[in-house]
């Protein structure tokens, strides 16, 4: 990712023909000093990536760290002080806590659903349910909160889901076509297909050809079942629907991933301030 690009345009969009108030009432030359104050707890993250907005603003800015990403936080911390010039800190203030609060509110709730199942093998994964041009920072809390990534984009990985069997005519010549597709582009790309029934399950390893399973909206005793029949022959996945209330009873199949959208889609931005020392 281009992250100097990204905070061009985000700053552009914010600040446009200038920030006015800033402007309006302080010196342009005036420096400043200012703390990033956790105001609840759980898993801090995108502390770089604040760092790299202040200096792309002001390559002079220093940033001292003291609670840096990954890092377990409670209400009252303080993740850093900046000293800038006082134009600086403002400009950035909101692009930083935006992208900091979301990213810590990822990472928290990631590390929820990691810690509930810490006794079993799987993993958690998360999906693209990302939002549009900020998938990066997305993906990169979840690895902070102790998840994994899946597949980042449409480009790293085959996954053939419902839709794709369904407009290919079935399972066996979805994934005989993509097989031959990736032989013919000369490329080496995982495949993962989705089983929507037992039956699916019985069809994919009959055929063969795939690295993964995705057992898709499983009941966790469908999904024993299932795992029976495929016997660690692929890697197995299951998805849909899985929350922070029965991912344990899916994780004690045996499964060896557990994709949750939830962990980005349905997490609450972490409260932080960045406020002036005087």
């Amino acid at each position: 990712m281009n992250f100097y690009e990204f905070i061009r345009t985000a700053l552009e969009e914010d600040i446009q023909e200038g920030d006015h108030s800033t402007l309006a009432c302080i010196d342009a030359d005036k420096k400043g000093k200012a703390i990033l104050k956790i105001k609840e707890d759980g898993i801090l993250a995108g502390v770089e990536m604040a760092q790299q907005i202040f200096c792309y603003i002001e390559p002079e800015s220093t940033i001292t760290i003291f609670k840096k990403d990954g890092d377990e936080v409670r209400a009252g911390d303080i993740a850093f002080e900046v000293n800038a010039k006082v134009h600086t800190i403002l400009k950035a203030e909101r692009l930083v806590l935006n992208i900091m609060q979301r990213m810590s509110g990822i990472a928290t709730l990631t590390n929820q659903y990691v810690k509930k199942i810490s006794e079993f093998p799987a993993k958690v994964l998360d999906t693209r349910k990302t939002t549009p041009n900020f998938r990066w920072f997305e993906k990169r809390a979840v690895v902070l909160g102790g998840g994994h990534n899946h597949r980042f984009g449409l480009y790293d990985m085959i996954m053939l889901k419902d839709n794709h069997i369904d407009y290919a005519g079935g399972i066996e010549r979805a994934i005989d076509k993509t097989v031959n597709y990736l032989k013919a582009t000369n490329r080496s790309l995982k495949i993962e297909v989705e089983a929507r029934s037992i039956d699916d399950v019985k069809a994919i390893i009959a055929h063969g050809g795939v690295d993964r399973i995705m057992l898709d909206n499983f009941s966790p005793e469908t999904l024993a079942e299932a795992l029976q029949l495929i016997d660690h022959k692929v890697e197995t996945e299951a998805s849909g629907g899985i929350t922070l209330d029965t991912i344990v009873d899916f994780a004690r199949t045996g499964v060896d991933f557990i994709s949750a959208g939830a962990i980005i889609h349905h997490a609450v931005s972490m409260d932080l301030s960045l406020k002036a020392l005087k």
